[in-house]
């Protein structure tokens, strides 16, 4: 039992260093991009992060409610008697122009 925890003592060790070696150059980056007010919203590291999730999350939104209103779309035109909105508006203008003369 001795024998099998050296071996895993090492490996925790030696990743506990890594972790936090990372810990220490993410702490580094974040300091360096803070600005001379000491913001920490100035940090080009946080804006890139926050960049990168709003557009992720809008993009996840957008593909998700165009593929909602596709189907919508097509289950209604598909089972109501859905009218011609094109020409339902062009009627509409020929009759205010009728209306005027």
């Amino acid at each position: 039992l001795a024998q099998d925890s050296v071996p895993k003592l090492k490996d925790l060790a030696f990743l506990k260093d890594q972790l936090e070696s990372l810990q220490r150059r993410v702490e580094d980056e974040v300091q360096a991009g803070v600005g001379q007010d000491g913001s920490l919203l100035a940090s080009p590291f946080l804006k890139g992060f926050l960049a990168g999730y709003i557009v992720a999350k809008l993009r996840f939104s957008a593909v998700l409610g165009f593929v909602a209103g596709t189907c919508t779309g097509i289950y209604a035109a598909q089972n109501y008697a859905v009218p011609n909105v094109e020409k339902t508006i062009r009627d509409y203008f020929s009759s205010l122009k009728k209306g005027r003369d």
